[in-house]
């Protein structure tokens, strides 16, 4: 937001008394991060930003708020987000993030760009502006994740990230994984100097590095990292400058470990910040948003104003926009939640920019479902060859050694074991009684056709198949199943709709939930997704799937940057070395 010299006049005569100032919310205890001090006053908001705090002459005032001895804190931030796995657009989530007090993210755009480059990128983040909560672009980094690795819709090269890093909502370069630093890629150490040559920070994704791995990580110019599981790695990357973003998403639970250690150990909590990575729209409608990450760290011991002060004032300063963000402080952009306990934030009015976008839990302001350009409704287009063959592994013998991938509840991380299994028809099968099912990518873009299979351990499925077109970071469609045909029928209905959510069962499709922008999102609003989501959960657990969230699950076990295994339409990928390699075991 560009500010000429007559506005902040405007802005100082209101500070002065000498015009009215558009909003006094009065009866007020206001957090000060800075000092970690509450004080009763009233705060004075001119223009969408604070102009005074507890100002001791009287300030005329064209409306007036009472908070009625509320508590008043800044507006929640997240600090890495990605959009799309929410299944919604960035209207439709209004509705489930601003009541809970979140009115900024900071958002990867990756997926949607790996999908239809530069221009689907730009396509979501074309209502921002009409939004009552702000978006800030972290311009993503690696699309292609994996190049060579997996097919994807769209590029960003070089040229393109430095395009949209000068954009004035652009505030970072996007996450990093660590194959590009420590095999000393150029192109993206050429995008981490182009951030640093704009003045942005560069996102990190340090997962399941050592300490000299990490110092080699860090001295390529990594700022944060939002992969810590153990409290230890937390520690690390502290101790070696890199801010810690404490995920708590769908199945990246990590915050009780987290918090626990640095309650427990008395650390210093300035370089921590809250980011939810990937939650689904369900997940945030039943715990909440940052407010969720706040609130369960208090519960862990952490003083309310440090909770709040993550979820806030450091996410600020970190991407370097505390003159604008993360404070109840004049010049800072008027952006206060009102609760009345500190120890359990659960707004009962989120005011953006000075307006009062939510109150009692419901928001205020209708955000319409903006339609999205024609090109980005059809982006799902298989082989003419596909077929359920496609997804066969041939074997001659009686019984086949596979590399297996298996899943954490709760975790992206995985890890690879060899298991035996049966053959039948000259093809190797799962095993559901063993709760090894199969596994599948397929390319759906049209360019190649390829097919990438494996197996995996954890769903608990004991029939029929799963399928979904957001799978990280290539969204290519996965499907899981106990057999062939009805992962083939999964991947056809998610064709036909142009993305989706499917469930399929002896040969039919029991349930499909179409996401026809990009195969990545809904038309739909909040409350249907809500709805249609839950519904398909209950159908995975009608079929033996115990996972909270299978659909997440899914979409993340195709990642190639996530040790120890990830599955692409190229195959099988030993993420550690970062390259393909035989499923079958010799």
């Amino acid at each position: 937001m560009t500010l000429k010299v007559n506005d902040i006049l405007i802005q100082l005569k209101a500070a002065q008394g000498k015009v009215p100032v558009d909003l006094l919310i009065t009866n007020v205890k206001i957090v000060n991060v800075y000092t970690e001090q509450t004080t009763e006053g009233s705060i004075a908001i001119k223009n969408g930003k604070i102009v005074a705090v507890n100002p001791q002459q009287e300030l005329t005032a064209e409306n007036i708020y009472d908070a009625k001895g509320q508590y008043a804190i800044p507006g929640l931030m997240d600090a890495h987000v990605h959009i799309e796995p929410t299944l919604l657009t960035p209207e439709a989530l209004a509705s489930l993030i601003v009541p809970h007090g979140t009115t900024t993210m900071f958002v990867d755009a990756m997926e949607i760009a790996n999908v239809a480059g530069v221009d689907g990128l730009k396509a979501l983040l074309s209502s921002n502006d009409r939004l009552p909560y702000r978006i800030y672009l972290e311009v993503p980094s690696r699309v292609p994740t994996a190049p060579g690795l997996e097919t994807t819709g769209g590029v960003l090269g070089l040229a393109e990230v430095e395009e949209l890093l000068q954009e004035e909502v652009a505030v970072s370069l996007g996450e990093l994984d660590p194959s590009k630093v420590l095999n000393l890629k150029e192109e993206y150490l050429q995008k981490v100097l182009c951030a640093q040559k704009h003045g942005k920070v560069a996102n990190g994704h340090a997962i399941g590095l050592t300490w000299d791995e990490l110092n080699v990580y860090t001295t390529a110019g990594l700022n944060d990292d939002h992969e810590c599981v153990e409290y230890q790695e937390l520690l690390d990357r502290v101790a070696l400058g890199i801010t810690v973003m404490i995920r708590e998403g769908s199945t990246e639970r990590n915050l009780q470990k987290l918090i626990k250690g640095v309650v427990d150990n008395k650390l210093n909590t300035e370089h921590l910040i809250f980011c939810t990575d990937d939650k689904h729209a369900n997940d945030i409608s039943k715990e909440g948003h940052i407010n969720y990450n706040v609130n369960k760290a208090i519960s862990l011991g952490l003083s309310p104003i440090k909770a709040i002060k993550i979820a806030t004032l450091n996410c600020a300063r970190h991407f370097r926009m505390d003159h604008l963000l993360g404070s109840i402080t004049p010049g800072r952009l008027a952006d206060i939640i009102l609760t009345k306990e500190l120890e359990n934030v659960q707004p009962s009015a989120v005011f953006k920019d000075g307006s009062l976008v939510s109150e009692s839990g419901k928001l205020l302001q209708n955000v319409p479902l903006d339609s999205y350009p024609e090109f980005l409704n059809n982006t799902v287009k298989l082989s003419p060859d596909f077929n359920s063959k496609s997804l066969a592994v041939p074997y001659e013998g009686t019984e086949c050694k596979v590399k297996t991938i298996n899943i954490y509840t709760d975790q992206i991380i995985n890890y690879g074991t060899d298991e035996t299994l049966p053959v039948q028809e000259n093809c190797v099968v799962p095993d559901p009684q063993r709760d090894i099912l199969k596994l599948a990518v397929v390319e759906r873009y049209g360019k190649n056709g390829g097919v990438g299979v494996a197996f995996v351990k954890g769903f608990g499925l004991k029939k029929g198949a799963l399928a979904i077109s957001v799978s990280h970071d290539h969204h290519n469609i996965v499907t899981v199943g106990c057999n062939d045909q009805d992962m083939y029928m999964a991947a056809k209905e998610i064709e036909k709709h142009g993305g989706g959510l499917v469930v399929a069962n002896e040969g039919q499709v029991v349930d499909a939930f179409p996401l026809p922008i990009a195969g990545l999102m809904s038309n739909l609003s909040a409350e249907e997704v809500l709805t249609i989501i839950e519904r398909l959960n209950s159908r995975a657990k009608a079929l033996g799937c115990k996972l909270p969230a299978p659909f997440m699950t899914l979409s993340f076990i195709s990642l190639p940057t996530v040790p120890e295994l990830g599955l692409t339409d190229k195959g099988l990928i030993d993420v550690r070395q970062h390259k393909v390699i035989p499923l079958l075991v010799e």
